[in-house]
């Protein structure tokens, strides 16, 4: 089987993370080595970003949300790619309970790559979308709304984002230039 090459450096937490994806792709990553990422880690990533160009794949649990939040702040600039939590649970007893990239299998994986790259085919330079406002969320129930929370899990999951809670929503869209009418089409799916 040819593995499909992937240019970018891939930003994970571990070498279990590396070990998944290199089953599949041919790519090259950047090991966090879990929550400990510091100064020296953001100035290689920033050097790697400019060279090569960053996809961030950390877990989705707290500390991939606070790595991932620590390298948005340095390299905003930087790609997102998500996979679900149920997706990264591990398959038998004997892996441990930890969620992870390391666990996902290649569906998953090629779903949340794959979506990356269609979302920068179709939202770039052509297509420059007006910036969200709070209004636009309350509009469609996300925030300040009886059933917030969970309107926000459907659209996150269902636009591969990440779960984000009312404040972080917001910015999350706009970095990954969310035009309005996406979240409409999403949300026409929503259902109480």
């Amino acid at each position: 089987m040819t593995k499909r090459k992937i240019n970018k450096i891939i930003v994970v937490e571990g070498r279990d993370d590396t070990t998944n994806l290199k089953r599949f792709y041919d790519v090259d990553t950047y090991e966090t080595r879990g929550s400990a990422i510091n100064k020296n880690d953001i100035e290689q990533l920033i050097s790697l970003q400019e060279k090569r160009g960053l996809i961030i794949f950390t877990d989705p649990d707290y500390q991939g949300e606070r790595i991932r939040k620590i390298i948005m702040s340095e390299i905003p600039d930087a790609e997102h790619a998500f996979i679900q939590r149920s997706e990264a649970e591990p398959k038998s007893k004997t892996k441990g309970h930890s969620l992870g990239v390391e666990h996902a299998d290649f569906e998953a994986l090629e779903l949340a790559l794959s979506s990356l790259e269609g979302a920068s085919k179709t939202r770039g330079v052509d297509h420059i979308s007006k910036e969200l406002i709070l209004s636009d969320l309350v509009f469609f129930g996300l925030v300040m709304g009886k059933d917030s929370r969970r309107r926000r899990e459907f659209l996150c999951k269902e636009l591969r984002i990440g779960y984000a809670n009312g404040k972080q929503l917001l910015k999350r869209l706009n970095m990954f230039s969310v035009p309005l009418e996406e979240i409409e089409r999403v949300m026409n799916d929503y259902r109480n």
